[in-house]
């Protein structure tokens, strides 16, 4: 794939709902995907992106609140703790918000860029980004924790689900 095809795929694009395929071994091409993954996400001002916004189907997520960037391959939630709820948007549902429940503290194991084990202890806004972009992978978008009703309410803008 070249940066030229690299775009935002959104809401009702079928990529976002396939649950991705793991990282075998971690190649050029691998990397070079994130670095592409990051500038897309900093120039759409977004704080997270994960491979399936830009329609690759294999388990790799780029995340950045502003205190350094993370790219993550073969990311997995291994510990969660609390509770929070925080508004979350995305850059694959524009226009809609949540708020969406999730876990305060989350500890992330991954492989960086080099193919090397690394592990993310994340609280607060980072663990939210962690999970909404782990949900990615896992065919998960923000308007499934939202509750009927609501989806009514938002009518239009999530026809696609």
């Amino acid at each position: 794939m070249n940066e030229t095809e690299l775009k935002i795929r959104t809401i009702g694009d079928p990529v976002l709902r396939k649950k991705t395929k793991p990282v075998k071994q971690v190649t050029a091409e691998h990397k070079r995907m994130l670095s592409l993954m990051s500038r897309l996400m900093y120039e759409s001002s977004g704080i997270g992106l994960a491979a399936p916004q830009v329609g690759l189907d294999i388990s790799m997520i780029v995340v950045d609140i502003g205190k350094g960037l993370y790219k993550l391959i073969n990311p997995r939630i291994v510990k969660k703790e609390g509770r929070q709820a925080i508004e979350e948007g995305c850059l694959s549902c524009p226009g809609i918000s949540v708020k969406v429940k999730r876990a305060k503290k989350v500890t992330v194991q991954a492989l960086d860029e080099d193919g090397r084990p690394v592990v993310v202890d994340a609280e607060n806004m980072l663990a939210c980004v962690m999970q909404h972009e782990i949900d990615h992978l896992l065919g998960k978008l923000i308007v499934d924790y939202v509750p009927m009703w609501k989806k009514a309410l938002l009518g239009k803008k999530i026809k696609n689900l």
